[in-house]
């Protein structure tokens, strides 16, 4: 390493070794990083383009592993890096190189683009066993580089009210969550001014804002928002890493979605979405970094301390387990690497002010030693804390890894990906024999998964679509994947997508095949919203949005992920109606959205009855025999609550009124027209109150769902069309 004399005179002290990070203090600026194997560390100063190298300062304090120091002078603004000196003996975990400047894994402000050069290795390529040799090259100008932040610098003006004091705190049970991400929804949205489209300043723009209101969802979950960079192999091919899940940093936004480059475009778009009742989730990336495996770069951790920040494999600490599938695994378990973690969540739940977390491969989190344990450090961190204990927690809930799945497996407080409900609501809609009791299942808020930890329905995400996989347009027009502008030769992708075309691959002008593909749409979005637990709705499933087959779009930036706002279709505008409707209905009727799971019959603190039942065409209840036929394609569901006579008895005298309420949903995913006979009161209860008719509120084979014939009596054969569903609420004599 090159000899390097300061072109500036710094006067510095110790410094404290809390908080981790850079912080803007009395007099100057004070660093600490931690690193329990280095043997040295600088603190590298550049000039204001983070080009020139103008100081290196030995952090002259180390305490409990962390190095700190004092420089007196600085402020906010400064762009810095780190050299970090220890072994490099990468068969030891070791891989230490002062040739590199490293990213402060604390920096809430990023300077400067990443490139992919020889210079960002830690080894020399181009012998045998790569990674064992040092290299000598300096990176400094290939990496992004950290910038002070000063805590006032990230507070609004004082006319400006704080996203986290103005938190809409929507219960689980009301919750309907709208997977999105930032540059594809309003990439090409024209009522977004064109130098916002695609970043944070599009986002809280009034007509977006206004746009998820009239749809009916709470909550938006963002793909990953915090700094990330694209893969090597993907440059190479002029394509990019679009979903964002190759995290560098954990703290800064995301610079390429900022419009301005204030940090405070974030929370202004966070504001705006608490302004207008919306809930900000955001979709973080615990589980690796974009270091990849030990051949790949060293831009920070593997730089700081590789053997504290990464899972080794215990026969050779030169490899990283790979439970990710991404070439390395963070080391939640040490206590250092939970430290960041937990600092940053509470970063962005109370400076930034989101609402809640979704974590990527989640299993990572909990893994221990002996494996995933739902008791694990990480979720007891998170339990006791008071600021993340409040927030929205979402697991998905696998990995790759020994055990990676552990759907149902996470603690109370927690709720997960259900993949088994979004399999199922395929295989049942495409029309697959022996699906009904797994249906039946799934509709009931998987109460077989959740039920048994005392856990709520609203532990279950049910999810039908999301980002990873086809769109719900494409689930019913391609029954192959058509992955082909990934130039992977169509090799990626899930290869069980449990989807069907309809008679034609991709898209057509067959009007009839056309109708059947928007009935299956509207099948799918009204299962979603009308299961028992808490819906996840993609951005564009709604209005019928295409990735041409593509079911794993995660690097393509361009017109196959965005939504094409200028031309939308009559069909798919009214698509967009249907979705709206349904969720008035879910809102409408809180058997919908029950705290906890009914069963057969449930009687709670306030005397009032809760019952679910199934019934077959005939109106009968389901019985072992009817649910093992394999090809019934039909279904009965009932949700009901009621007073007992008791309790309009006692609540005549207390001025209370207990107001029976009767649901029924039927489901054919049959091609064929059925009768269904309309049942009668439940033959598991005499108290049940009989229904003086049925209303039908929504029937799915029709395109705006607003049901021809309206009441029908309780002893009625109602009609109920090939892939159809059909929802009728029970009208009570007085």
């Amino acid at each position: 390493m090159r000899p390097f004399k300061n072109t500036k005179d710094y006067k510095t002290q110790r410094g404290d070794a809390y908080p981790l990070g850079s912080s803007c203090v009395a007099g100057g600026v004070n660093f600490a990083l931690f690193s329990a194997h280095a043997k040295k560390v600088e603190l590298c100063i550049f000039d204001e383009l983070g080009r020139v190298e103008l100081a290196r300062l030995q952090m002259e304090g180390c305490t409990n592993d962390v190095w700190h120091l004092h420089v007196e002078g600085l402020g906010e603004g400064v762009i810095y890096g780190y050299r970090v000196y220890g072994p490099y003996d990468p068969a030891h975990g070791h891989r230490f190189n002062p040739n590199k400047v490293l990213l402060d894994p604390y920096a809430k402000k990023v300077e400067g683009a990443f490139h992919w050069s020889n210079s960002i290795y830690g080894y020399s390529p181009g012998h045998a066993l790569e990674d064992l040799y040092k290299d000598a090259i300096d990176n400094a100008l290939d990496v992004p580089k950290a910038v002070v932040v000063s805590d006032e610098s990230l507070a609004l003006p004082a006319n400006e009210v704080e996203p986290s004091a103005n938190k809409p705190k929507i219960p689980w049970h009301e919750t309907v969550i709208y997977e999105t991400h930032v540059r594809g929804f309003t990439q090409l949205n024209l009522k977004v001014p064109a130098p916002e489209r695609g970043t944070y300043a599009g986002l809280r723009h009034p007509d977006v804002i206004a746009y998820l209101k009239d749809l009916g969802v709470t909550s938006v979950e963002l793909l990953p928002v915090q700094g990330f960079i694209d893969e090597s192999f993907l440059v190479k091919q002029n394509l990019t890493n679009y979903w964002g899940y190759n995290s560098l940093h954990f703290f800064a936004p995301h610079q390429d979605y900022s419009a301005s480059g204030d940090l405070l475009e974030f929370k202004r778009m966070v504001s705006a979405f608490h302004e207008a009742g919306l809930e900000v989730i955001l979709d973080v990336v615990y589980n690796h970094t974009a270091e990849g495996n030990h051949l790949g770069p060293t831009l920070s951790f593997r730089g700081i301390d590789n053997a504290s920040y990464y899972v080794l494999q215990n026969h050779d600490k030169r490899y990283y387990a790979n439970d990710t599938g991404c070439g390395n695994t963070l080391n939640v378990k040490h206590p250092r690497v939970l430290q960041m973690v937990m600092d940053s969540l509470r970063f962005w739940a109370n400076t930034m002010g989101v609402d809640g977390f979704r974590f990527d491969l989640a299993t990572v989190m909990g893994r221990e030693v002996q494996g995933f344990d739902g008791g694990s450090g990480f979720f007891d961190a998170v339990r006791q804390d008071p600021i993340l204990a409040r927030c929205k927690l979402i697991a998905e809930p696998w990995d790759i890894g020994p055990g990676g799945y552990q759907l149902g497996s996470f603690p109370n407080g927690w709720s997960e990906w259900n993949d088994r409900f979004r399999d199922t609501c395929r295989r049942f809609w495409r029309g697959e024999p022996g699906v009904l009791p797994e249906f039946a299942r799934r509709l009931h808020g998987s109460s077989d998964l959740f039920e048994h930890s005392g856990r709520a329905p609203s532990s279950s995400i049910n999810f039908i679509t999301s980002h990873d996989g086809f769109t719900m347009r494409d689930l019913v027009s391609y029954r192959d994947k058509h992955n082909e502008a990934n130039n992977e030769q169509n090799r990626d992708g899930h290869h069980a997508n449990f989807s069907e075309n309809h008679g034609v691959e991709g898209e057509t002008d067959d009007p009839k095949i056309e109708e059947l593909r928007l009935r299956q749409q509207r099948n799918l979005l009204t299962t979603l919203f009308l299961s028992q637990g808490t819906p996840m709705l993609l951005a564009g499933d709604e209005l019928g949005r295409s990735q041409g087959g593509n079911n794993n779009a995660y690097c393509q930036d361009n017109e196959i992920n965005w939504l094409n706002w200028p031309q939308l279709s009559e069909s798919q505008l009214q698509l967009k109606s249907f979705a709206k409707y349904v969720l008035e209905l879910r809102r409408t009727y809180p058997l919908l959205t029950s705290l906890r799971y009914i069963h057969k019959p449930d009687e709670p603190d306030d005397g009032i009855k809760c019952m679910v039942r199934w019934l077959n065409p005939t109106g009968e209840e389901m019985r072992d025999s009817h649910w093992v036929e394999q090809y019934v394609q039909s279904l009965g569901w009932i949700l009901e609550h009621y007073p007992t006579a008791q309790e309009v008895e006692d609540g005549a005298r207390q001025d209370k009124f207990y107001r029976p309420v009767r649901k029924l949903i039927l489901f054919n995913a049959g091609m064929e027209t059925i009768p269904f006979s309309m049942p009668t009161a439940s033959k598991t209860d005499a108290e049940a109150p009989l229904a003086a008719s049925w209303n039908c509120v929504l029937d799915t084979y029709y395109s705006d769902g607003k049901p021809r014939e309206a009441n029908v009596s309780t002893d009625a054969v109602v009609k109920l069309h090939g892939k159809s569903i059909r929802m009728f609420i029970a009208n009570f004599s007085q």
